[in-house]
């Protein structure tokens, strides 16, 4: 008989996971995006892992570990109840489920709380997968990074329509 994979879980970042979400999110630069980016891009936006600015937002934001017996292999981190900030998974999970698993958490949680709509600024690489979700390009971002100059696309999904209906009376 075959064995059965572990389930992926779900729990809240704690400090002491800080370095272990640095390292998935430069794996997953560094892998996921050679496509879609240049090996010097990919390597001054996975150097913003090691800014404190990058400890700084995981640590404010509303932060979503997905596990593996127990052990961290992506996470989310959504801003301001309404702007997935981040949302990377390790290289060797990847395409597996466990983005989803942690998008949808995070819309879930947003909804609850009264968002409703949801933002994100997604590289060239992760738009489909927003896409995917029904969000939608608002409009094309160039950012600077060191002497690199990387692109995205700002994105968003309505949760409800009683955003709509505040602007049609």
């Amino acid at each position: 008989m075959g064995q059965s994979l572990p389930k992926p879980g779900l729990r809240p970042f704690l400090p002491d996971d800080l370095q272990t979400l640095v390292e998935i999110y430069q794996a997953s630069v560094m892998e996921l995006a050679e496509d879609d980016y240049s090996g010097a891009q990919r390597e001054a936006w996975a150097a913003k892992a090691d800014d404190e600015s990058f400890a700084k937002r995981v640590a404010e934001g509303l932060t979503l570990l997905a596990t593996m017996e127990g052990v961290p292999i992506g996470f989310i981190t959504l801003k301001d109840n309404e702007h997935v900030d981040f949302l990377y998974v390790h290289p060797g999970v990847a395409g597996q489920g466990i983005g989803a698993m942690l998008y949808d958490a995070v819309e879930k949680l947003a909804a609850a709380r009264g968002a409703t709509r949801l933002t994100t600024d997604a590289s060239d690489t992760a738009r489909p997968f927003f896409e995917q979700r029904g969000f939608q390009a608002q409009r094309r971002n160039t950012i600077s990074l060191g002497d690199e100059w990387l692109a995205n696309t700002t994105m968003e999904k309505r949760l409800t329509a009683e955003e709509d209906r505040k602007f049609s009376s």
